[in-house]
């Protein structure tokens, strides 16, 4: 679950997308065997999980592999990780910092009035770009299916408009 509080969040819809998020970048399991995906590193199975120990600051931690920085519940890239930490005055990339941030890009890209407003589908498809494992990102990688995102929205307390 995201740690941060409904109040500041602005919404249990949004809660359960932030929790639909980590279901979709991070998965159920490896969810299960870190800290709720908060300290997972880009590369990680459930199999094999790649954790870091600190939440004093983004890792920075490259996987060559994949040619990617990207950690926590939300894989967060640390280019972006530095501009947003002074932008939002984040002290830390501790599990509320990274909800933090995880709120920020929604507000963005417009996709907040439409969380609030139980319209699922299009919120999904206005931060597509920002989560590549969300359908329609394009980034060429595994995207998730919208039936399968929408179910993990929905148990973790979402709701959809009619």
């Amino acid at each position: 679950m995201a740690r941060i509080d409904v109040g500041t969040a602005g919404g249990e819809n949004r809660l359960a997308f932030l929790d639909m998020i980590a279901v979709s970048e991070i998965g159920a399991p490896l969810l299960a065997v870190s800290d709720d995906g908060y300290n997972v590193l880009v590369g990680a199975t459930a199999a094999k999980p790649l954790l870091f120990k600190s939440y004093a600051d983004h890792p920075n931690i490259l996987n060559s592999a994949l040619r990617s920085t990207a950690a926590g519940r939300y894989q967060i890239l640390n280019r972006w990780w530095r501009l947003y930490k002074a932008q939002m005055y984040l002290r830390d990339f501790s599990p509320i910092s990274q909800d933090r941030y995880a709120l920020q890009q929604l507000k963005e890209h417009g996709a907040l009035p439409l969380i609030d407003a139980g319209r699922f589908d299009e919120a999904v498809a206005k931060v597509a770009n920002v989560w590549a494992s969300l359908p329609g990102a394009g980034y060429g990688q595994h995207e998730n299916q919208l039936e399968h995102l929408r179910d993990a929205y929905l148990s973790a307390g979402g709701s959809v408009s009619k």
